[in-house]
């Protein structure tokens, strides 16, 4: 039979097959010897045993899979940032937007905490680039219906500098989720991580991962996109790839570079670019070995 992992926890692997309890399974060892982890978000076939647990025998194939979080087939992530403390740089946006539309996995950039302080200039620079943005406050509840409505019916994931607040959110989303909220250290600016596992969580008619890589926000872990692929997962720069002199233009140095001159013209952020060209310099240094583990 065939279901969707939706947690795992203890090297036991939990498939909702539709109605009742989900069947907690193990994997089989072939898929050790071939090396394939199940993720949850897995869709996988299952045989269950007369004691009511069962063996994960195979995963379907992926949209896609995520390092951190440990996740496949996510359709949204939804990325949380903050003007009030903590003030996101503007540049872990960045990265996760192009982690995200390297996955085919639709980035919504959500600005919390607007009741202490708005990201009215942030919002216009994302919406200009072409992103789905909005702005609410846990505290207050602004704009969580607007949230809410993106939610339903798809596979969705939270992710954020810590302390941004992102399990406030989703404690506001549905109280019935009692996640624990780490309190914002002033003094550091940051949150403390809570969240111990991963799982999915029905929500306002969808689903929702909650793991420890989207409490956790830990640049120097990330992945990285390759940089050749790049300049595609920056959406604001496809109206002008096009225009340029070379044939696979980097948009670094590159003489007659459309991307550039949009930059010079101001079509395109320059908060954008300097953070185009700061994740192009990490993929630089990437050995090329490992340009296949994004």
């Amino acid at each position: 039979m065939e279901g969707r992992i939706i947690k795992a926890l203890s090297g036991f692997y939990y498939v909702d097959i539709g109605g009742g309890q989900p069947v907690p399974c193990r994997g089989r060892g072939k898929l050790r010897h071939q090396r394939i982890t199940p993720l949850v978000g897995d869709w996988v076939t299952i045989t269950q045993t007369p004691d009511g647990s069962g063996m994960v025998d195979a995963i379907l194939p992926r949209q896609n899979q995520f390092q951190r979080p440990m996740v496949s087939n996510l359709e949204q992530l939804i990325i949380v940032a903050s003007s009030a403390i903590p003030v996101t740089d503007p540049y872990l946006i960045d990265r996760m937007t192009a982690i995200a539309e390297s996955k085919q996995c639709q980035p919504i950039i959500c600005f919390n905490k607007c009741d202490l302080a708005r990201s009215d200039a942030l919002e216009s620079l994302y919406t200009q680039a072409g992103f789905r943005t909005l702005q609410v406050s846990a505290a207050t509840g602004e704009g969580l219906d607007a949230l809410a409505k993106l939610l339903e019916g798809k596979l969705s994931a939270f992710t954020g500098n810590s302390g941004v607040g992102k399990s406030s959110i989703l404690n506001a989303l549905c109280p019935d989720f009692a996640l624990p909220v780490g309190e914002v250290s002033e003094r550091l600016g940051r949150g403390r991580h809570t969240t111990r596992h991963v799982e999915l969580f029905p929500l306002c008619g969808g689903l929702v991962a909650d793991t420890p890589g989207f409490s956790a926000f830990d640049v120097e872990q990330m992945e990285q996109v390759p940089k050749q692929l790049l300049p595609q997962v920056f959406r604001d720069f496809a109206p002008y790839r096009d225009g340029c002199r070379f044939v696979g233009c980097a948009h670094v140095k590159e003489r007659d570079c459309a991307v550039r001159q949009a930059v010079a013209d101001g079509q395109i952020a320059q908060s954008r670019y300097q953070s185009y060209l700061r994740l192009y310099e990490q993929a630089k240094e990437r050995p090329s070995w490992e340009s296949g583990k994004h």
